[in-house]
């Protein structure tokens, strides 16, 4: 058994449970396998991970006889333990809905690791920059979409380096709350990324977006080549036919800072949803 710190103890061997929505692996979509913390043996594929929002990860199915299920004391809940070294793992539950499967696996970050593929990091990942108001919600609309593995919530644009949120809203850094999206290339393509970013945000807006008024909450596109810009200004073309007047601008790409952690997933941690984002269809 390698060595625990006092918190992988209190999960793993006392059977405790971690706090919802601060764990590593909560809204990790990185392809890959999922095992065990202490003994390494593979439990979960990343293919069987899906979104309850529930405040830790979720799994409608496990790698045959790795997981072994256990009755809590009391009979209200069905405990699930890596079959091979018997540590903590979580909780089991049927009859929710959420998937075909009507199974969930819920289980703590701290009880696993994940062994990415390795193709995920080198061939297919890209990233793309866009600023639509308070970064919360563009957010948490981007991050839900199939192929996107991670938004990070962050600053562009400016004339500072390491900006921290409070310089950027009162210091006239002239950075803008924006996104860096992750996502792979073969499952979504940067034109219907940047559709969705046109459509969960008012492009129309001049000075900032809904409630948000101010220079750092402009709408904008920070493009990372010609190919982007080509595409960006196609929609917005489109957007303009159909009777729009768009005042998003476009941007050359420049170094994206991440926001303080407390920023990021913010309505997940909080568990609402966004209050100033929503969809409309505009294509």
């Amino acid at each position: 058994m390698e060595r625990l710190s006092e918190e992988e103890k209190r999960v793993i061997i006392e059977k405790g449970t971690e706090r919802p929505f601060i764990g590593k692996y909560t809204n990790e979509k990185s392809e890959g396998t999922y095992v065990c913390k202490v003994c390494g043996t593979p439990l979960y594929k990343s293919s069987d991970k899906f979104e309850s929002n529930c405040g830790w990860p979720s799994f409608d199915d496990e790698i045959k006889g790795a997981v072994k299920r256990v009755p809590d004391a009391d009979g209200k809940r069905i405990e699930i333990v890596c079959a091979t070294c018997g540590a903590h793992l979580g909780h089991v539950f049927q009859g929710e809905g959420f998937t075909p499967k009507d199974t969930r696996h819920c289980v703590n970050s701290i009880s696993l690791e994940l062994v990415k593929k390795e193709h995920d990091a080198k061939n297919s990942l890209s990233y793309a920059y866009f600023a639509g108001g308070c970064f919360w919600g563009v957010e948490y609309y981007l991050e839900k979409l199939k192929g996107v593995k991670e938004v990070i919530s962050g600053f562009i644009g400016g004339h500072t380096k390491n900006p921290t949120y409070h310089d950027v809203l009162y210091s006239k850094t002239g950075h803008l709350e924006a996104v860096e999206v992750v996502y792979d290339k073969s499952e979504i393509s940067y034109e219907e990324l940047a559709k969705v970013f046109f459509e969960i945000h008012d492009p129309t807006q001049a000075i900032g977006q809904g409630p948000d008024i101010g220079e750092q909450y402009i709408s904008g596109v920070f493009v990372s080549n010609e190919e982007e810009r080509k595409i960006i200004l196609g929609l917005i073309s489109k957007l303009e036919t159909n009777g729009y007047k768009i005042a998003t601008k476009i941007f050359d790409k420049k170094e994206f800072y991440k926001a303080e952690e407390y920023h990021q997933n913010y309505y997940e941690k909080k568990g609402s949803k966004a209050y100033c984002h929503g969809y409309t269809k505009r294509f």
